[in-house]
């Protein structure tokens, strides 16, 4: 089956099948490489994303992209999405059926990108993607594989904000990703 993403981005900006709908500025599809290798996924957008329309560009963002300038990452050559593609009220976490409402459009996103990688930011999309059996705590650091595409779970850029002793761990993690992606070309 053959996804457009321009079609389904155009399907998320109407819809409508949960809540958050009510009080977006603007959808928050995805952004960067359509061919990209790696795709990160977060939970969903914040108050700068809703306004911008553009995954992680507010304070978890910039951290994440200095990461990545740090660790010889462009930004434009992988792909970052969230879970849910509205901002939940008061940056609180999705809740489950608001997550469950958005995953078809975030599988058709992964089906049609055809990433190696995913870096799975944080406990939301951990739990979303791999299954509620895994916590972010235990399974950091560790790859998994289903479906020949291989996962890589570590702390959502937020959370390094709140506890500055998991940028070691967060750094370590995205080591491991470049190491692995140059593995694989």
């Amino acid at each position: 089956m053959e996804i457009d993403l321009e079609k389904l981005e155009q399907e998320v900006r109407q819809c409508s099948k949960c809540n958050l709908c009510k009080n977006r500025t603007n959808t928050v599809f995805g952004d960067g490489n359509k061919n990209a290798e790696i795709m990160f996924i977060g939970e969903g957008p914040g108050a700068e994303e809703d306004k911008e329309g553009i995954p992680f560009v507010g304070r978890a963002g910039k951290l994440m992209n200095m990461a990545f300038q740090g660790l010889g990452i462009n930004r434009e050559d992988v792909y970052i999405c969230n879970v849910v593609k509205c901002r939940p009220p008061n940056n609180r976490t999705p809740l489950k059926e608001e997550a469950v409402t958005c995953l078809d459009y975030l599988r058709a996103q992964v089906m049609e990108i055809k990433p190696k990688i995913i870096v799975l930011l944080g406990n939301t999309a951990l739990k979303n993607i791999l299954g509620d059996s895994y916590g972010i705590t235990s399974t950091r650091g560790k790859w998994v594989e289903k479906k020949d595409i291989l996962y890589m779970p570590t702390f959502h850029p937020a959370a390094l904000l709140r506890d500055e002793s998991k940028k070691i761990d967060f750094w370590n993690d995205l080591e491991q990703v470049v190491k692995k992606y140059n593995e694989l070309k």
